[in-house]
């Protein structure tokens, strides 16, 4: 149990008209499960967000950053501590092409806006859930289905610099190099900074080539994954296993819409597993399991979840 006065002071060191107490979590994600957070702020700039973070260190309170809410499983219990919500969004674009915008912006927001101005890097990404600290988080990447694009895009090709609020309270531009990107990491996996703004630079672009790229990067993803819509999800379960498909392994181990309680398989994507209205944490944390066992026993491969496990189940 969290000290009761380490809350206390640390709500005192926060804006009390954006704090709030025991919040369900389920909403703020993407699969809709969740439980409660002891406390609750909205972070509406990246010092509000920094200076959040800074509180939560100086009184021993546990936190978590939260974006969107893609790509995590929040456990039934919910979280005890703080639960910081970065919708810090302020961004502005240069004649150069220079996007600086603050981690809490909607990367679906920031696209058409880009289109519109006739920047192109990002269009590339259309569809996708996350917010802009989320994409530089895991290296956002999209592989376009068109022949004549046909290879995976990362977000980092666009990247810049970053802001981050280091683990030791400072405050520092990250380059590309020293944000180390790979394939669904970066540095922010092995170092718990924090993303405050990013600078991307975008390049002249056909606007007319970018909304097609657009709507065929949208068809592609509406043909292949769950709508979010009727199907909330956290993306992909698994990590890719190079050369082999973790979502064909569990397709041939036949699991496909395999359900424990209202958790599923999707019948459209092996590696996407969805709530089909009140599935629990506990439900898609025993639907994990029984994919590793199966696909271990059928194959030999055990599947490595890759999917953020936060709070308490």
């Amino acid at each position: 149990m969290i000290n009761q006065e380490s809350l206390e002071e640390l709500a005192s060191r926060l804006d009390a008209t954006r704090l709030r107490r025991d919040v369900a979590l389920a909403p703020y994600t993407t699969f809709r499960i969740g439980g409660p957070a002891d406390l609750f702020y909205d972070a509406t700039t990246a010092d509000d967000l920094a200076n959040a973070v800074l509180a939560a260190r100086a009184t021993g309170v546990p936190y978590f950053v939260l974006g969107l809410g893609a790509n995590i499983l929040v456990g039934d219990l919910g979280f005890r501590g703080l639960v910081i919500h970065n919708v810090a969004d302020r961004h502005r674009f240069s004649e150069e092409g220079l996007l600086w915008t603050e981690s809490g912006a909607v990367l679906g927001r920031l696209i058409p806006q880009a289109v519109a101005l006739g920047w192109s890097g990002l269009e590339h990404y259309v569809g996708i859930p996350t917010t802009v600290g989320g994409a530089i988080w895991q290296n956002l990447h999209f592989l376009s289905p068109a022949p004549e694009r046909e290879r995976t895009m990362f977000i980092e090709e666009v990247f810049v610099s970053a802001e981050l609020l280091t683990v030791d309270g400072s405050r520092c531009i990250a380059d590309r190099t020293m944000m180390q990107f790979g394939y669904d990491t970066s540095l922010l996996h092995h170092h718990r900074h924090t993303v405050l703004s990013v600078t991307f630079q975008l390049a002249r672009g056909d606007v007319a080539g970018m909304h097609k790229i657009m709507q065929e990067n949208l068809s592609w993803r509406g043909a292949k994954h769950p709508w979010l819509e009727y199907h909330p999800s956290a993306g992909s379960i698994f990590q890719k296993i190079e050369g082999v498909g973790a979502g064909r392994l569990i397709e041939q181990a036949g699991l496909k819409g395999f359900r424990v309680g209202d958790a599923q398989i999707s019948h459209i994507h092996a590696n996407i597993m969805v709530n089909l209205g009140h599935a629990t944490a506990r439900d898609v944390r025993t639907l994990i399991a029984t994919a590793q066992d199966a696909v271990e026993k059928q194959s030999g491969y055990r599947l490595q979840p890759e999917i953020g496990v936060i709070g308490e189940f």
